[in-house]
């Protein structure tokens, strides 16, 4: 099974994804993640991202783009896998379409997890205290929320026009969550 986590800063992808990991058995394919690992290691990749990072930018699409590829044929996701904070526009979103099709693979669910703003603001500052990151403070966040708003809201459309959109109301507790993510994947 291959799914996308889709939903702002703050929804509760990354802690979604876990959790469906530990049931279905599938792999999480976290951009930021691998993206702070990156910077973590002052790796030449992460050097690059971290600048855009820090300002609460997005990293360019050429990065992310061969990071996705690459990660997707690893051994560990032919059981399928889920893709978390991936896409964020609609140019990844065709690029991972193609990407798909080449490898003949098929994206079975997007999950798209709807968390009012002031609760966002809320959990970033929240998790800026107990993680210590850097780019959750409070203009990077207000930043990471616009470009949200610009760039990545157009993927619900997108992916509505090809009826594999799942709407999750995002607050509540993380297990009442994880029971909703349950219900519309059916995993």
């Amino acid at each position: 099974m291959q799914l996308i986590f889709l939903g702002p800063p703050g929804a509760g992808k990354g802690t979604q994804a876990k959790i469906f990991l530990d049931r279905s058995g599938i792999v999480q394919i976290s951009t930021g993640d691998i993206l702070r690992a990156a910077v973590s290691n002052g790796t030449d990749l992460g050097k690059q991202a971290k600048a855009f990072m820090d300002k609460g930018e997005l990293v360019p699409d050429s990065v992310v783009i061969g990071i996705i590829e690459q990660r997707i044929q690893e051994t560990d996701c032919k059981k399928g896998f889920v893709l978390d904070g991936f896409p964020r526009t609609i140019e990844q979103a065709e690029a991972l379409d193609a990407i798909l099709a080449k490898l003949n693979i098929a994206l079975n669910h997007v999950v798209n997890f709807e968390v009012p703003d002031e609760e966002l603001v809320q959990r970033l500052m929240g998790r800026a205290a107990q993680e210590g990151r850097s780019d959750d403070n409070p203009e990077s966040i207000k930043n990471r929320l616009q470009i949200f708003k610009d760039k990545t809201q157009p993927l619900i459309r997108y992916y509505e026009g090809k009826a594999i959109l799942r709407h999750i109301n995002g607050t509540g507790s993380t297990a009442e969550i994880a029971e909703k993510v349950k219900t519309v994947v059916g995993v």
